[in-house]
């Protein structure tokens, strides 16, 4: 190990790092690409070919929860029992073949095709929103709009009343503590407890309405869905629920919060996508890049195997941080600029291979609105008179506060 090594930490408390992790992420590349954090216990890889890699499966188990709760002999895991029971259905802690089954049903509910389909509804939930703000004064983009319009859009999808956000999104906002591996929040066993049982309860009730009485929402089509290995438990079906509700509004928000900021940093950019409005598919590309809703992805050592010079024992965690191979010099030129028209742009943001988010259509159909919107109707937006505030996660990224002026 030399010097510049030996000196480099990864530490997600550290209030830098969580403003801007990328100057660190770049040394790390550097100096440091298979690294062990003393702070989190854990490997953090930061190069793309690497974390390309964690993402194909090769020798890394995404079946991360059930571990890390068996290894537990305080109350947290009495504490945790609930959350478990339902996150272990989510794809993303699932490994084959009990991902491959989960995954085909689920593509009878989500695909790119359902989601065309829903472009009309997106549009209208995106200016139902705009209709609502005065664009001269400061507001808070993300709980104004980032917040609200991907949320509207998967409420309406599952058939949930809009009106039920608030309480939902309290719950959603507890059970990310855990899920996303907030540092900061001594109590977050508690509270993602507390938001996945009010949280299943609440879907419980609509799993048992749309037995009774199927429509043409995203939650009658899974308790339809059959194949030929039968069809989803009620468990499963809650933590479906669950895992639509959270995964497809948290990321969303999350992009369309940090799309923004990038957008105030190069306003270059912004006039671009507001004179040549075609170019927004790239744009929603770049963002994707740039400083993306996924930090991470969490994996377990599968078997003992080397990297980078280093052993990686079996049962130790693995962060690849996603993020950073998305800046990887290696991969991408003049990575910490802001390019729209980048290509080609093979981000990882997404994931790579079985694990490939099921919602990338949805979430990019959601920034093509949101962000063209934007461009198109404010050119000339500005920050606010604070700077962002960005969230306690290790697994997410995004501003939880974004002080906006949009003209």
């Amino acid at each position: 190990m030399n010097a510049d090594s030996a000196s480099l930490v990864y530490n997600p408390n550290d209030e830098d790092t969580r403003r801007d992790p990328f100057a660190l992420y770049e040394r790390l590349q550097e100096h440091d690409p298979v690294h062990w954090s003393p702070v989190l216990k854990s490997w953090i890889l930061t190069r793309y070919d690497d974390v390309r890699q964690v993402c194909m499966g090769q020798g890394v188990s995404s079946d991360r929860l059930r571990p890390f709760y068996e290894s537990l002999k305080d109350e947290r895991r009495d504490i945790l029992s609930g959350v478990m029971r339902y996150l272990n259905h989510w794809l993303v802690f699932k490994a084959p073949p009990e991902h491959t089954r989960l995954r085909r049903l689920l593509n009878t509910v989500i695909s790119p095709a359902t989601v065309a389909e829903m472009g009309p509804a997106i549009r209208s939930a995106f200016d139902h929103i705009m209709q609502g703000l005065d664009p001269s004064q400061e507001m808070d983009f993300m709980k104004e709009v980032a917040e609200l319009f991907p949320a509207f859009v998967i409420l309406d999808m599952l058939g949930v009343p809009r009106q039920d956000f608030r309480a939902i999104k309290g719950w959603s906002d507890d059970l990310r503590l855990f899920i996303g591996t907030a540092q900061g929040e001594g109590d977050k066993y508690r509270r993602a407890r507390d938001g996945a049982d009010h949280m299943s309860a609440y879907f419980r009730e609509i799993i048992a309405l749309r037995r009774r009485e199927p429509g043409s929402d995203a939650i009658s089509r899974m308790v339809a869905a059959r194949d030929e290995g039968g069809m989803l438990s009620e468990d499963e079906l809650v933590g479906c629920c669950m895992l639509f509700l959270f995964g497809g509004h948290e990321t969303t928000t999350n992009l369309l919060g940090s799309a923004v900021v990038a957008l105030l940093k190069h306003p270059d950019q912004l006039e671009r996508l507001h004179a040549e409005p075609a170019l927004i598919d790239a744009a929603v590309e770049e963002f994707l890049r740039y400083d993306g809703p996924s930090n991470s992805i969490a994996r377990v050592v599968a078997q003992d195997h080397e990297l980078g010079g280093k052993t990686l024992r079996a049962g130790e965690r693995l962060f690849a941080m996603i993020n950073a191979a998305n800046r990887d010099p290696r991969q991408f030129s003049d990575p910490h600029r802001l390019e729209l028209a980048r290509t080609p742009n093979r981000h990882l943001t997404f994931g790579f291979g079985i694990h490939f988010c099921l919602g990338a259509p949805l979430a990019r159909m959601e920034a093509k609105v949101c962000l063209g919107e934007l461009a198109a109707r404010f050119p000339k937006m500005r920050a606010g008179s604070a700077p962002p505030d960005w969230i306690d996660a290790l697994i997410m990224r995004g501003p939880k506060r974004l002080p906006l002026i949009l003209a």
